[in-house]
């Protein structure tokens, strides 16, 4: 019904004004008595063989939500009656910023792609929190966090240990995001040194708390295999909890959508299928390289079950949706689901 239905209506609309509608709507219908548990009967497969152990936490299932569809906590409550095993929101920055001039989010159809550049505009940390207060603990939450772009360079750690302490006792883990291609970011961003540096002062934050939290680092798809080796060398000698892999591209190779097309859409990143295989051959380069030593969060192009089944066995633990969810609907997430128990048997 979503892709005969409702994805021809919602395209005919601006992206960003149809993504803010989309929530309105789930919120109001989830209001609705009997509404929430008719989204867990269509979406939701509840079975203890898709529960996954990873950082101390028992995911129910290994499909999430990933971060960038709710910025800002408001509708990760009704969300969680979608199937998801976990929900990322964020980036959050310390200050509310508006991100980047308006369109900046652009849709591929050809391709089943998204360019965007939104910029990490989101409502800011004190809002999140007060969204994340209304918790009912259906799901576990991932805070993805970054530095806001009028940050200098001398500021970026300190952006990213405001939003580590303040979100420490609402969200289950975290993630670095240091890989986002819209904003406006330092070179040091992806320095080794540097990033050894942040993720060894965020860790000293969270040694500070009686509960730790585990910590991952968000990575591009446009790495190549010297700077994969840096990025293993970095868990390594850091110890942090593992990886996302992997954020939106900026190559622009083989897209179906025309050489004008994308030169009026102009810079952004790039999400959906074109980024599918190279964002599995990362997973399967970091696993592999490093003999499995850290775990890893598959996302970037799963838009059917088997693309998911595909990440899982090029060595993602878990995995997360964004634009396949656009594209497909909530039912994607049952797809997987029980793909994953079929293969499972």
């Amino acid at each position: 019904m979503y892709k005969i239905l409702i994805r021809p209506l919602f395209f005919l609309f601006d992206p960003e004004k149809i993504h803010h509608f989309t929530f309105s709507l789930i919120k109001t219908l989830s209001k609705i008595p009997g509404v929430p548990s008719i989204f867990k009967a269509l979406f939701q497969v509840n079975d203890k063989k898709l529960e996954r152990k990873l950082f101390g936490l028992t995911f129910k299932n290994p499909v999430g939500l990933a971060a960038g569809f709710d910025k800002n906590a408001v509708l990760y409550n009704e969300l969680a009656d979608f199937g998801f095993g976990f929900i990322e929101i964020g980036t959050v920055t310390p200050k509310a910023q508006e991100g980047n001039p308006k369109k900046r989010i652009f849709r591929l159809k050809t391709d089943n792609a998204l360019i965007n550049r939104m910029g990490f505009n989101n409502n800011g940390l004190a809002a999140a929190i007060e969204n994340l207060k209304t918790n009912k603990g259906k799901i576990i939450i991932g805070g993805n966090i970054g530095k806001n772009t009028a940050t200098m360079p001398d500021g970026y750690t300190q952006d990213y240990l405001t939003c580590f302490e303040a979100l420490h006792p609402y969200v289950d883990y975290f993630v670095l995001n240091v890989s986002c291609p819209n904003v406006g970011s330092h070179a040091k961003l992806t320095d080794k040194d540097y990033l050894v540096e942040l993720i060894t002062k965020v860790q000293e934050a969270n040694n500070k708390f009686a509960i730790q939290k585990p910590i991952l680092l968000k990575i591009a798809p446009d790495l190549n295999n010297v700077q994969l080796d840096e990025v293993i060398e970095i868990v390594a000698e850091t110890k942090i909890d593992g990886v996302i892999a992997s954020n939106t591209s900026v190559n622009r190779e083989g897209l179906k959508a025309s050489k004008e097309q994308l030169e009026v859409i102009g810079n952004g990143g790039l999400s959906g299928k074109p980024i599918k295989e190279r964002s599995t051959a990362v997973i399967k380069y970091l696993t592999e390289k490093s003999n499995n030593a850290f775990p890893v969060i598959g996302v970037g192009g799963i838009h059917a079950a088997e693309d998911a089944i595909e990440k899982l066995n090029a060595g993602a633990d878990l995995v997360q949706i964004y634009t396949g969810f656009i594209y497909e609907g909530p039912s994607l997430v049952k797809k997987i689901n029980k793909a994953i128990l079929a293969n499972s048997q």
